[in-house]
């Protein structure tokens, strides 16, 4: 009778368990579900789709890896102007236009695929394939009248003031004081030469094989020094921001190990008996890496102004914490017998710590200063921004214009090469310099 009942018992506990078990594996998918729905909602996930503007959203893909050439009328004055991007550092000269723009008393824009856009006296026309010919015109009491009546369609946004038209082949937007027609074209138009410059148009073979181009320079002097200062493109003040950058990682990441080696001595419990002065140090480790070197970066600001060097010192402060706590951590974690074997030669303090202690630390000292030299190099992009230097007040600047997303593409490009560049060499110097460390 006991046996049973044993055996009894036993059964019921493992069947408990068992139970125990089987709810435990739905509990952890139930929390994640149930956490799931609540960002779903918290969030505002319905709303934000209800928001989405992919209209938006394909104008900006395309700005990125493409340009436009804004023709401009004037309607109170009948002048037309050309410009890459609507700049001035890229406008044609009076008098000239691409080859799809015809100039005269009506001004024809041929956009490609049978959509012509004609400037008239009063207004314009745009003939649409397969919809007809739209009419524009600016009335006296200085709205926009159109041809369209009720049968507007999604891809024309109209009103009496305003009038914009987008097609595959292009924008127009037409007011009481402006006409503007935008054409879309592949590539970075003017990265290499600006519109001023002799050498635009011209090919490389002609650069480098041809005549003279220009007569004051030598091809290559003169082809490189028009790229080198083209005033859209700006590369002499994109390199240097780039080294800016390059620098402002540099500069923080190397003085926070010098701060920190020498406190780290101070934090470790092998090296410092008394436990007040290992906690205070430890604190203020804790204390300068827990605050984000973004918000440094704000409070050195405002104590030393805007600049790279402020963006610097934000990246040593915050550092200085997180390589304290890694080296103090390395210290506690020495070979106390090299120490001795040093200290038996009659070696002075410095000695010892230079010859028994350095050397065993030194592997991960490298291993991670190079780390975060490489980290800080993306974190520099943003610290720039806030701060005033380097690649990303630039990337910021160009990203708050909102019209010229090939110039944001590019400057993205250059970080990702930059950041690439910074890890291949990372990589080689950590694998050289710990092996003969």
């Amino acid at each position: 009778m006991t046996v049973t009942a044993t055996t009894a018992t036993l059964k019921a506990e493992v069947t408990l368990r068992m139970m125990s078990r089987r709810l435990a594996a739905f509990r952890l998918p139930a929390l994640i579900l149930a956490y799931l729905t609540y960002i779903f909602f918290a969030f505002d996930i319905p709303g934000l789709a209800e928001r989405a503007r992919m209209d938006n959203a394909r104008l900006l893909v395309a700005d990125s890896y493409s340009y436009k050439t804004h023709v401009t009328r004037d309607n109170r004055s009948g002048e037309v102007s050309i410009a890459i991007e609507g700049e001035r550092k890229g406008s044609y000269p009076p008098g000239t236009a691409p080859d799809w723009v015809r100039l005269g008393d009506e001004t024809v824009i041929d956009l490609g695929g049978g959509h012509v856009v004609t400037y008239t006296a009063d207004g314009m026309t745009y003939e649409v394939p397969g919809f007809g010919v739209i009419e524009a015109i600016t009335s006296r009491s200085g709205g926009v009248v159109t041809n369209l009546g009720d049968a507007v369609p999604d891809w024309i946004n109209a009103s009496d003031n305003r009038v914009a038209i987008t097609t595959e082949a292009g924008r127009v937007t037409i007011t009481r004081n402006r006409t503007e027609v935008f054409r879309y074209s592949l590539g970075w138009e003017l990265f290499f030469f600006t519109l001023d410059s002799p050498y635009h148009g011209e090919g490389l073979a002609a650069i480098l094989f041809g005549p003279q181009i220009d007569p004051t320079r030598d091809n290559l002097q003169g082809a490189w020094q028009d790229f080198w200062g083209n005033q859209m493109w700006r590369h002499s003040e994109v390199a240097w921001a780039i080294f800016e950058t390059i620098l402002m990682a540099f500069l923080g990441t190397m003085g926070a190990a010098l701060v920190a080696l020498p406190l780290a001595f101070l934090a470790a419990r092998n090296f410092t008996p008394f436990m007040i002065v290992r906690f205070a140090v430890r604190r203020v480790f804790d204390f300068v890496r827990g605050v984000d070197a973004l918000i440094w970066t704000i409070v050195l600001a405002r104590a030393f102004g805007p600049g790279p060097l402020t963006g610097a010192l934000a990246i040593l402060v915050t550092d200085s914490g997180s390589f304290g706590k890694m080296f103090s951590e390395a210290l506690e974690n020495v070979d106390r017998r090299q120490i001795e074997g040093v200290q038996s030669t009659g070696a002075p303090t410095l000695a010892r710590y230079r010859f028994g202690v350095i050397p065993q630390i030194t592997p991960i000292l490298l291993s991670q200063v190079l780390y975060y030299l490489e980290s800080n190099t993306r974190s520099a992009t943003i610290i720039g921004a806030i701060t005033g230097g380097g690649i990303g007040l630039m990337l910021t600047q160009a990203i708050i214009t909102q019209k010229d997303w090939e110039e944001v593409s590019y400057y993205i490009t250059l970080i990702l090469i930059m950041v690439t560049l910074m890890d291949w060499l990372s990589g080689i110097l950590r694998r050289r310099l710990i092996k003969g460390a």
